[in-house]
């Protein structure tokens, strides 16, 4: 009991989640050639490819949900119970996406569409798409 109260009380003053969203958006261009970031006013933030769907406010959006977008069936399953992305989701999912929909979904076979994976600077990009969230 001792030890559990040692852990929360470590877990509550952790650090809050901080990336560099200047060091983010340098590294987004890593994520051009599939995504683009544009405002629902139609302001391009980001020119990108339209293979994935538009980050413009993913953080605080269900995971798989942007409407018109057709997502695959594992990002799907793990946005069914009306999961959201925050930075530190993005973070994970960025760093292996498939590993991470096995982990949520809790199936093996969950695939992404999503091959690329972002190896450096996840929190980074994660900050950077938040700041563009609001």
């Amino acid at each position: 009991m001792k030890y559990t109260l040692i852990a929360a009380a470590s877990l509550l003053a952790a650090p809050a989640f901080a990336g560099d969203v200047a060091v983010g958006e340098s590294e987004f261009k890593k994520c051009k050639a599939c995504h683009a970031i544009v405002a629902d006013d139609g302001t391009e933030i980001q020119k990108g490819g339209k293979t994935g769907p538009n980050l413009y406010g993913v953080v605080g959006r269900q995971v798989g949900a942007l409407e018109g977008f057709k997502y695959g069936d594992g990002i799907v399953a793990a946005g069914a119970d009306g999961k959201v992305w925050d930075e530190a989701m993005l973070a994970a999912y960025v760093t292996d996406p498939a590993a991470w929909l096995k982990e949520v979904t809790g199936d093996a076979g969950a695939k992404s569409k999503m091959t690329f994976k972002l190896r450096a600077k996840q929190e980074d990009v994660a900050a950077y798409l938040a700041s563009v969230s609001q």
